[in-house]
């Protein structure tokens, strides 16, 4: 691509001034507010150029230019400049992520909040809930039949589970309440990692004649405790109705097709998964391939607890989004999240 200096100074001003107006750029409106240098006949022919590279097209009979896919894009890769965020913003954002909770939908909806605010935009999450293994509170094992029993357990979170266990025919309710009183005396208030090697020896050297249905019960038990330990993503989002903010989305039609493109959790998921990101990721109209959003882009990043990724953020917008302040906004606020650590 031949790109030199003043075409790029000129593409830059397309992009800027359409996402300020929405109104296509005409080659007189970039040499009144740009102080190129250089006459609107120059510029004109350098607009001519930058359409024949596919970076502005012309929409419809307009006079006027708006960029293309590939001329954000571009600008968005090489002209960019990094702004800092409003004070305001900024303020805003400080105050309103020193609601720390400990529920994962209240930080959720927080920072949903205040993306949505500071910039108006769609803003969605993914987050991978890693929930912590249960204890066991209760454990009873109950003769139901010659070969078999029931084996009841409280969790500590007061659920009941309730398993069925193969046992010697010649079992009975005596061997049964042994091993019911002797799981509940060693492994009463622990979770399936304070099951330390010293104490499972222990019950297995006083229970060797019930080693079989102790065996059985171990491991069926540390399943239940263990089950939930598998991390659950949950998607969110908020603000779609933002979208009618937008001039390009005046079309309630175009807007009820995005919309309920954001209740498909596998749409969304791919949205956000299709990332692998340390940092901040922009995908713009075509190259996310989602029909319904391709006059969309998104803008994705990690967030992170700790130094450990938890979850992704994204904020959907128009194509003539402002791609500075998003970035600026998403990456002050994540790393405020994350205690003020860099992803460097």
């Amino acid at each position: 691509m031949d790109m030199d200096s003043r075409k790029e100074k000129i593409l830059e001003a397309v992009v800027l001034d359409y996402i300020q107006t929405a109104e296509p750029v005409g080659s007189r409106t970039i040499s009144k507010k740009y102080n190129l240098g250089v006459s609107p006949a120059t510029i004109r022919n350098e607009m001519a150029d930058l359409e024949e590279m596919g970076l502005i097209v012309q929409p419809h009979t307009s006079a006027g230019r708006i960029p293309s896919d590939k001329g954000y894009r571009y600008y968005v890769d090489y002209l960019m400049q990094h702004d800092q965020i409003k004070k305001e913003a900024r303020d805003y954002i400080q105050e309103s992520i020193k609601k720390k909770t400990t529920e994962v939908e209240e930080t959720v909806n927080n920072i949903l909040d205040i993306l949505s605010t500071t910039t108006h935009y769609t803003p969605m999450m993914l987050i991978n809930e890693q929930q912590a293994d249960h204890s066991l509170q209760l454990l009873q094992l109950l003769p139901l039949e010659a070969g078999r029993a029931l084996m009841v357990i409280v969790t500590d979170d007061d659920k009941i589970e309730n398993r069925f266990i193969q046992i010697p025919p010649q079992f009975g309710k005596e061997d049964l309440e042994l091993v019911s009183q002797m799981l509940n005396m060693h492994l009463k208030g622990l979770s399936v990692d304070g099951w330390q090697k010293n104490v499972l020896e222990n019950i297995f050297s006083q229970l060797q004649r019930q080693k079989q249905v102790v065996d059985s019960a171990l491991g069926m038990l540390a399943g239940i405790l263990h089950k939930n330990n598998n991390s659950e993503e949950k998607i969110y989002y908020k603000g779609g109705l933002n979208m009618l903010t937008q001039p390009e989305f005046q079309d309630v039609g175009k807007v009820h097709n995005i919309l309920m493109t954001l209740e498909n959790k596998e749409v969304v998921n791919k949205i956000l998964n299709n990332n692998n990101i340390n940092e901040i990721s922009v995908k713009i109209g075509t190259e996310h391939d989602i029909p319904d959003l391709q006059d969309c882009s998104i803008i994705v990043a990690s967030y992170k607890n700790n130094g450990k990724e938890i979850g992704k953020v994204g904020l959907l917008g128009p194509k003539r989004m402002d791609y500075s302040n998003s970035m600026a906004v998403l990456d002050v606020l994540l790393k405020d999240l994350n205690g003020g650590e860099s992803d460097e």
